[in-house]
């Protein structure tokens, strides 16, 4: 897809819309089932006429998770889609091309010293990175990669969503990511106080269980793309 995920943030930030990247997520470990007995298409349909920038779908299998899905998300929908999962092995990067995703998940805390490569290997396979970090190391290690995107995830991801978890871990990390990159505020939020806090230090927040806990996701997401101050 030409249109990537950075450029639909940048688009949804001109027209005074806040960017939010949309997720359809079957599982949580604190929540437990967030699909119940609804069509994963139907949600994705809501998210679009929300005006979300992009969608995400979380692959990994111990959230739910199928690869066969993500094909049809892709094949379904305009907007551009992230693959989040734990992605360890470059033919990960390779099946995710080939499902014609725009954009993947990478995370620091599991690639470490490979992250750089992994990147210039998404790169190559004509996917957008959005590099994950919780802290100043992890920080370090993405600037020094050619990533388009940078995800500061408010929760600690080895404690699997049972953290409490705050957008004060991306207020007080933000300006340690590097300038010529998107920046994206991912977890923790929950209402329009939170959208707002993240936008002041992010380009575009993920949101993935608020939206599904809610009982009008169209509603929901239409509530985060239009509603508050808009971010700086």
């Amino acid at each position: 897809m030409d249109f990537g995920l950075s450029d639909a943030i940048k688009v949804c930030k001109d027209q005074q819309m806040n960017p939010v990247i949309a997720e359809i997520k079957f599982y949580s470990p604190k929540h437990g089932d967030l699909l119940g007995k609804r069509d994963p298409l139907r949600l994705l349909e809501a998210y679009e006429r929300g005006g979300a920038a992009g969608i995400s779908y979380v692959t990994a299998r111990q959230f739910g998770g199928e690869f066969s899905l993500l094909r049809k998300i892709c094949k379904e929908t305009n907007l551009p889609v992230l693959r989040k999962d734990f992605i360890l092995d470059k033919s990960e990067i390779e099946s995710t091309a080939e499902a014609d995703a725009s954009a993947i998940l990478l995370i620091t805390r599991f690639l470490k010293d490979s992250t750089a490569e992994f990147v210039d290997y998404a790169l190559e396979h004509g996917l957008e990175t959005l590099v994950e970090v919780h802290n100043l190391n992890e920080i370090g290690i993405a600037n020094e990669t050619k990533t388009t995107m940078v995800g500061i995830n408010n929760r600690d991801i080895a404690k699997l969503e049972l953290d409490d978890v705050s957008v004060e871990v991306a207020e007080r990390l933000y300006r340690f990511v590097k300038n010529d990159v998107v920046k994206v505020s991912e977890s923790g939020i929950r209402g329009l106080e939170e959208l707002n806090r993240a936008l002041k230090v992010a380009d575009a927040v993920l949101i993935g269980t608020a939206s599904m806990l809610a009982e009008n996701i169209e509603e929901k997401i239409r509530e985060f793309v239009g509603g508050g101050e808009f971010g700086d």
